[in-house]
């Protein structure tokens, strides 16, 4: 981590991408059916832990359930290497009582333990004498056992950080070792228990994507990595999902004015809040309702000494359209013209096309110049500052390197950055300050610089697996399968536009995103190496190769392989 002088995060590599980098071992997650009511659980406030004591210690039924399902998923106990993660004391006791009785060799450690039987544990679990060591604190974070690759949570929580410290004691990388089981099971909760959170915090998914793979199958998670839900766990995952939306927004202001009471005047910044609160974007930028980090401190009473401006609410709200912003040089644009407002001054035609390509994003159909944003912004210190606190959040998320697209200096973009198209169009000249012709075509020709911009919609239906009907797809991480418009053939113009692009200067500019939720991504220039990775006509089918390869992670999400 490298900090700020606020404190909060300058850049940081979250649990998803140690995964993608291959830094830990990848898991599967089971959600398991629990049938223990835990609704009145009081989460995160005093007497949390010795109300789940009161369900869970004694519970003979779950205690069954979680042996049987230990069974089912391993097939062989003996070869399990398990961290068993209990509520308290007595809840370990008793799961040890019961995983003796079964026949399974397990050893208990908490802090009453000795030092001998705390040093003998991970060796026991090492060697084989037992298959599991049954805990409660200890082993949440601190301490290495490299050899565990089963995990059951059987302490339910609602701390993001506490899931994914669990989690991370069993995705250290060891020699033999392919990945880790996690068995995690799934009670019944009342409507404000937060699962997308702790969905979000081990696969980097926003809200809308926690539903999408609860409802589809999670299709775009590191390499190895998997997650099943059992159909009465999705059921309920899902209800609570859906229901969460009304309550979120109250749920922010309570957490926000907690979080202001422990803070100096000035000290309330975005990142900070996200992080200690381990709350996504997508909670304070939403699509529908309250919107918006100034709207969220005003709802909280921390803007109580700044009279709002007509104007701030809206623009607070239209924030919610930069969240995927990953280019560092336009992270950096936004930046500058938080902090300069009426003043800022582009320093090329390159940054003036930059602050346009801000001024439309955030606008989706009037025609005018950045400047209007500038004043817009110069009338609310306030939204300009969540302006620039919204920059340092994005900056510090980016994994994008700055590079340009290769062959293409002209256009304000970066390779593998996300863009809406309204972004690439105005970054391409087709979008200007006096001109904003309509554009829903999935190819875009840029005739004087006899270049033409492909978009891809992977997605095209409200099914998502339906999308395999449509040709378009990741073949490898260097090629493309791209079907054409239904009225192109070889012996059309448009036709022989590709198949004669090696010598009549035509480019292909390739931009693809999952879904109409998601920005594209920019995948840099395409090319047919040869004839006979073009077929068909009306449509035309072409595999295009990319002159810079998807990244791996790209790969993924664009190709046909997915989980189903």
């Amino acid at each position: 981590f490298h900090m700020r002088p606020d404190g909060s995060p300058a850049a940081e590599l979250r649990l998803w991408q140690a995964l993608e980098l291959q830094l830990l071992a990848p898991f599967e997650y089971f959600g398991c059916n629990d049938e223990t009511d835990f609704s009145d659980v009081p989460w995160n406030q005093p007497g949390e832990t010795e109300a789940l004591d009161k369900l869970v210690t004694g519970n003979h039924v779950r205690a069954r359930t979680v042996i049987t399902e230990w069974q089912r998923l391993t097939g062989d106990l003996r070869s399990s290497r398990a961290l068993i993660f209990c509520v308290s004391v007595r809840h370990a006791q008793f799961m040890t009582e019961q995983f003796t009785k079964a026949g399974i060799p397990v050893a208990l450690v908490y802090g009453g333990s000795t030092d001998s039987e705390r040093e003998r544990a991970p060796r026991d679990l090492a060697e084989g004498r037992v298959c599991g060591i049954v805990t409660v604190d200890l082993y949440n974070e601190g301490i290495d056992i490299p050899s565990v690759d089963t995990l059951l949570f059987l302490r339910p929580t609602q701390s993001p950080l506490v899931f994914q410290q669990q989690l991370g004691r069993g995705l250290r990388l060891s020699d033999g070792k392919s990945g880790c089981l996690v068995l995690d099971f799934v009670g019944r909760h009342r409507v404000d228990f937060r699962f997308d959170r702790l969905l979000s915090s081990i696969t980097g998914l926003t809200r809308k994507q926690v539903v999408r793979g609860v409802e589809e199958g999670f299709s775009s998670l590191p390499s190895g990595c998997h997650i099943h839900l059992e159909p009465q766990a999705r059921q309920r995952i899902l209800a609570n999902l859906r229901s969460v939306t009304g309550q979120g927004w109250r749920s922010l202001r309570a957490e926000l004015m907690a979080f202001a009471a422990t803070r100096p005047t000035g000290g309330v910044r975005l990142g900070r809040f996200l992080d200690e609160y381990d709350i996504g974007l997508d909670d304070i930028y939403r699509d529908s309702g309250r919107s918006g980090w100034t709207s969220l401190q005003r709802d909280a009473g921390l803007l109580t000494h700044v009279a709002a401006t007509d104007d701030e609410a809206g623009l607070s709200r239209s924030f919610r359209l930069l969240t995927h912003a990953d280019d560092p040089q336009q992270i950096a644009l936004i930046r500058r013209v938080a902090e300069h407002c009426s003043a800022y001054v582009p320093v090329n035609d390159s940054e003036a096309r930059r602050a346009q390509m801000l001024a439309y994003q955030l606008d989706a159909q009037s025609i005018h110049s950045y400047e209007m944003l500038l004043g817009r912004l110069a009338q609310s210190a306030v939204v300009a500052d969540e302006l620039g606190q919204l920059a340092d959040v994005l900056a510090s998320r980016s994994r994008v390197a700055d590079r340009g697209l290769p062959g293409f200096a002209d256009l304000p973009l970066v390779l593998h950055a996300r863009y809406s198209r309204r972004e690439v169009l105005t970054a391409a000249g087709v979008h200007t300050s006096t001109v904003r012709p309509s554009s829903r075509e999935g190819v875009v020709n840029l005739t004087e610089m006899k270049t033409q911009l492909l978009f891809v919609t992977l997605d095209k239906s409200d099914g998502f697996h339906d999308r395999i009907a449509y040709h378009d797809y990741a073949v490898s991480i260097s090629r493309f399968h791209w079907q054409t418009q239904n009225s192109a053939a070889p012996t059309t113009e448009v036709g022989r536009r590709y198949l004669e692009s090696k010598t009549n200067g035509w480019r292909f500019l390739l931009f693809v995103r999952e879904t109409r939720e998601h920005a594209f991504l920019a995948c840099g220039s395409v090319g047919i190496a040869a004839r006979d990775d073009v077929t068909g006509e009306r449509p035309m089918s072409i595999t295009w190769t990319l002159d810079v390869p998807l990244t791996t992670q790209a790969y993924r999400a664009f190709s046909l392989v997915r989980e189903i």
